[in-house]
């Protein structure tokens, strides 16, 4: 496959060419050594197609368990990149979340011993909120929607001197996510094409970032929250819909800047499913091996079970499960 050129859209406000360009591959390397002591390796596991309900004819699928990373998701990764990489003031860390990064940077925060205050919406997952709560960080639930969260949490920290810690828009962050594609490329280095869920696309930009065209990168978001769909047709972030059960997860109301720069690159297309299809394909995952995954995580699997997505018939394709922080699906 040929590899793309590195990006030359601006990829950030204030410095935009120079964020999405130092997501390199020996950057994200840098950042797993320094992550690694904090973070799972997360396992892969190989299961038939037609066991997930795939169309037959499709080979076995590799699934990145990434829902047992600590804290729950692989939003872990990118909290430890920005509190390991970052000088931290005294006054600690603050973040804003849909549920799953405000998890991470508790639980991050909670093993540094870091003070840290949490923003989500009303729509987080009450296991998410509890979770957050359990860490001992000072949450604030405020809003609809994640872009709720974040404006009152830059009102709050303003003249604080608290460290913002990005949920997808900061280059520690898009690093530390980076290091998922690092590990599944050591676990499954036959891969052809890896699905990845897209909300603020701070995972996929990463993983695309590893991979640098070198393998196939799809993101798959709800069609109720197409952030990276309605950015690709504008050519630019844009605000869109925020609907979808994954709404928590995968609806921030735009990607970010560094992600939506790599993705021009190095991300191949992009699928949507709606939420039946996402709901059944936790409840295949859950009855093909007893896994439980949230919503946001079912996307890739949803996609492959619609036909959203269709590999080749020797296509050799993984598929990311991003996170657990949920209550489990009832079975069918």
């Amino acid at each position: 496959m040929t590899r793309p050129q590195q990006p030359a859209t601006p990829a950030r406000p204030d410095d935009a060419g120079t964020g999405a360009a130092a997501v390199t591959a020996e950057a994200i390397r840098r950042t797993y050594e320094r992550i690694a002591p904090y973070v799972r390796r997360t396992p892969v596991l190989r299961l038939a197609a037609a066991d997930l309900g795939v169309p037959a004819g499709y080979p076995e699928l590799a699934l990145k368990l990434e829902f047992t990373q600590c804290a729950g998701s692989f939003k872990a990764r990118g909290a430890f990149a920005n509190l390991l990489l970052r000088e931290v003031p005294a006054a600690g860390v603050y973040a804003a979340s849909g549920g799953n990064h405000g998890v991470a940077v508790a639980y991050a925060a909670h093993r540094l011993g870091v003070p840290a205050k949490i923003f989500v919406p009303t729509i987080s997952a009450p296991a998410k909120i509890e979770r957050i709560r359990e860490l001992g960080a000072d949450l604030v639930v405020t809003g609809d929607r994640y872009a709720d969260a974040l404006a009152a949490a830059q009102d709050w920290a303003a003249g604080t001197g608290a460290l913002g810690v990005h949920a997808f828009d900061a280059l520690e962050t898009v690093l530390g996510q980076g290091s998922l594609g690092l590990e599944l490329a050591g676990q499954a280095p036959e891969l052809d094409t890896v699905l990845v869920p897209v909300g603020g696309a701070g995972l996929i930009g990463g993983v695309a970032a590893w991979y640098a065209g070198t393998v196939r990168v799809v993101a798959v978001e709800p069609v109720d929250a197409p952030t990276l769909a309605t950015a690709r047709r504008h050519g630019r972030p844009t605000d869109s819909p925020t609907g979808s059960i994954a709404a928590d997860a995968l609806a921030p109301r735009r990607v970010g800047e560094i992600a939506f720069a790599i993705s021009q690159s190095y991300v191949h297309d992009v699928v949507l499913v709606d939420d039946d299809a996402i709901r059944a394909a936790q409840r295949a995952l859950w009855q093909a091996a007893r896994l439980v995954v949230e919503p946001a995580a079912a996307v890739g699997l949803a996609a492959l079970r619609t036909g959203a997505y269709r590999p080749g018939p020797d296509e050799r394709v993984g598929v990311v499960l991003s996170g657990a922080n949920t209550t489990p699906v009832a079975g069918g």
